[in-house]
């Protein structure tokens, strides 16, 4: 057991029990794939990105606490006291954000949970998009990465900023994790570049087997003039 210290989530915790009855009762919830996340130690889940709810969803119902990292825009007023309240990591979209990076390696090395977005923005949940902060954090802290794929929480057509209907049934999809060897130093581009190819394949993988066994699709890119911004 690490005997780092971790983030605080006395009000991640708190927070999950609080709205876990809620999200069942207006939501449809189906997981799969639970017994993929480890029940102890450094997890990175590594999740699609298709909609809104897509972070509140996880947050709620993922197996174990986890601390995502969350665009710096959403740090503003309630929402940003209340983000940092449970815990999450503010990261730039538009820069190399030490900081944040830091603080997800500190949870890591603590034994705890890390939610990242790879694709970074929403968008058609592919995996098409790919950035490297989720190669990086693997690398580092030697982390399983369990892909997850998630469907429902936008329709095909539908804006960035859509809320499912009441009702709505939400599939959550946990894969089989990919460890790479950890490699604190040196993380030179080839190495970065292969790691990555194999991380975003394995990840793109889980997406096409789960919508073969859903039997479900995915909601296709944004509509014309709508951003995640």
């Amino acid at each position: 057991m690490s005997t780092a210290e971790g983030l605080p989530e006395g009000g991640l915790r708190l927070m999950r029990r609080l709205v876990r009855g809620y999200f069942t009762r207006r939501w449809d919830i189906h997981q799969h794939g639970l017994e993929h996340v480890p029940a102890t130690g450094p997890v990175i889940l590594a999740s699609n990105h298709i909609g809104w709810l897509d972070g509140p969803l996880l947050f709620t119902t993922a197996p174990r606490p986890a601390h995502a990292l969350v665009k710096e825009e959403e740090f503003e007023g309630r929402t940003g006291r209340l983000l940092r309240f449970v815990g999450q990591i503010k990261v730039s979209r538009t820069r190399n954000d030490t900081g944040a990076v830091r603080r997800a390696v500190q949870a890591l090395g603590a034994g705890q949970v890390v939610l990242i977005y790879p694709e970074s923005t929403r968008g058609a949940g592919e995996f098409e998009r790919f950035k490297n902060g989720v190669t990086y954090l693997a690398l580092v802290s030697g982390a399983p990465v369990v892909p997850i794929a998630i469907f429902g929480t936008r329709q095909a057509g539908e804006p960035a900023d859509a809320r499912p209907p009441k009702g709505t049934r939400l599939d959550v999809v946990y894969g089989e994790p990919i460890q790479l060897p950890m490699r604190v130093w040196p993380r030179d581009r080839g190495t970065m570049a292969d790691a990555g190819d194999q991380i975003r394949d394995h990840l793109r993988a889980h997406v096409s087997r789960a919508k073969s066994v859903l039997q479900r699709d995915l909601p296709g890119p944004l509509p014309t003039g709508s951003t995640d911004g």
